[in-house]
């Protein structure tokens, strides 16, 4: 039986009559409402709901978007990804165009079904093990994203993504930017590798915590590369610089709240003078240090040199709302927003 969360009628974010493309909420909206499409796609194949009972649809036409094509895994043939056309009817005329998405690509997080659940967990630690980006679902996805781009441009497309899809599209997102194409993206809950430090409450424990853990970073960094490799690796981080993904975390959400630390920690660092120590950390981690010196290919997604950060600071009941991508589209939400620039 269907969840009242996969109908549109029920959940989705009716309220938005009209969108104002310049208004950060609503594209924000737009975007997590596109990537509900995707989780419902694919419990609509599931579940064998076709036609007038399909429960995906609304998700997008809502919006004027018409759905494009999916992208499948190779493994289980399940639908992790859509790609989205923004179609308006003739009638509208927007004054904001440059603000519209032509195209929309959105991935989907986690399923716990079982014709999906196996596979989605298997990605879920990968990605723990830094190795996202050397599944056959990577590969896809960002296949998908360069024939996209190879089609139309980068201008007007978007990157979206939940949970471990707020993954994929990061991997996206850094693969695109490391070859020069900044692609707008808007990545909701994206997992974050690290002991859960956000989470303590004693502030100077947690920067004294977050201090040691930046200075034996860098050590290892320093003890571990070769001149040459930490040249390397500080341009290609250098060079993400420029791409600036739209990310939206919950503290109340242990999986995504450690970006918040992350980002506000650099400029703390800077302001007591250890700003070169942060430089070295901020684009490494501990496990793929070890993993680098064992010989493994190891990278450090969840590290990125920019973003905007915005932090959804309303009250939730428990995990699944602050996880939710539900909690995004809701009204009268209480959110802080921070620039971030490496």
């Amino acid at each position: 039986m269907a969840s009242e969360r996969e109908s549109f009628d029920l959940s989705g974010p009716l309220h938005l009559t009209y969108i104002d493309w310049d208004n950060l909420y609503h594209r924000k909206s737009v975007a997590a409402s596109l990537v509900q499409g995707v989780y419902v796609l694919e419990k609509d194949r599931q579940e064998r709901r076709q036609g007038a009972n399909a429960l995906a649809p609304p998700w997008w036409a809502f919006f004027n978007f018409q759905l494009h094509s999916t992208v499948v895994d190779d493994v289980d043939s399940s639908i992790f990804g859509a790609i989205y056309e923004f179609k308006p009817p003739s009638s509208k005329c927007n004054d904001n165009l440059h603000r519209i998405p032509s195209y929309v690509i959105a991935f989907r997080g986690t399923i716990t079904k079982a014709d999906s659940v196996s596979r989605d967990i298997e990605l879920d630690m990968h990605f723990v093990r830094n190795g996202l980006h050397q599944t056959s679902r990577a590969e896809i996805a960002i296949q998908a994203v360069r024939n996209m781009v190879a089609s139309v441009g980068d201008t007007h497309i978007w990157l979206a993504g939940h949970s471990l899809g707020s993954a994929m599209a990061m991997l996206t997102g850094k693969t695109m930017a490391k070859s020069s194409i900044f692609i707008e993206s808007f990545l909701f809950n994206p997992p974050y590798v690290s002991a859960p430090i956000e989470r303590i409450k004693d502030k100077k424990v947690k920067h004294g915590l977050r201090i040691a853990s930046s200075v034996i970073t860098a050590g290892l960094t320093i003890a571990m590369k070769a001149k040459q490799q930490k040249k390397g690796l500080s341009s290609s981080f250098d060079s993400l610089s420029a791409w600036v993904p739209c990310l939206f975390v919950n503290p109340s959400d242990p999986i995504c709240s450690e970006y918040k630390g992350y980002f506000e920690h650099r400029r703390k660092m800077e302001e007591i003078g250890a700003g070169s120590i942060e430089r070295l950390a901020t684009q490494n981690s501990i496990g793929c240090l070890v993993m680098s010196a064992f010989g493994k290919e190891s990278e450090p997604l969840h590290l990125i040199p920019s973003a905007s950060l915005t932090v959804n600071l309303s009250p939730s009941r428990d995990f699944r709302e602050a996880h939710g991508i539900h909690q995004w589209w809701k009204p009268d939400l209480c959110l802080e927003s921070k620039l971030y620039k490496y």
